[in-house]
């Protein structure tokens, strides 16, 4: 698959409503660029694309973790709080996107709602060998809150 391709994907998850058609209307779709990005170098011989749905409940969160391969995410509901080594911390609301470059360290991977659930659509692209995610090389004392 060609990067370009798995950017297309990600447009189809865009939350902008369709225009609805006039009587009489020749009424054309309206479509905007959620995200672009470029990504690192990749053997196209070897990669494969995964679309993982991460679903949040109130408060909850995930231990350190990285991803060996680069991430395009999407928030469907709710707000996503994340912070990469190295990067300051942002919350990331429902309709917005981010990209996560292969190997950073997530620090923090949380819900920002104590009340409410978030889920979030995570875009892998991969070389078919390796696993989605894996523990940082140094584990930290498990996730923050």
């Amino acid at each position: 698959m060609k990067p370009m391709s798995f950017l297309v994907l990600l447009l189809l998850f865009s939350k902008e409503p369709r225009q609805a058609a006039q009587p009489g209307a020749g009424a054309k779709p309206r479509d905007r660029t959620v995200f672009l990005q470029s990504l690192p170098k990749l053997d196209g011989e070897h990669l494969k694309v995964t679309i993982v749905e991460v679903t949040y409940g109130p408060g909850e969160f995930s231990k350190p973790h990285s991803h060996p391969c680069p991430v395009i995410g999407y928030v469907v509901d709710g707000a996503l709080r994340t912070k990469v080594k190295g990067e300051p911390e942002v919350i990331y609301k429902a309709g917005e996107s981010f990209y996560e470059a292969p190997n950073g360290v997530h620090e923090v991977s949380a819900n920002a709602s104590q009340t409410s659930p978030a889920k979030f659509i995570a875009y892998f692209l991969c070389d078919r060998q390796v696993p989605l995610s894996v523990a940082p090389a140094r584990s930290g004392e498990g996730g923050q809150q």
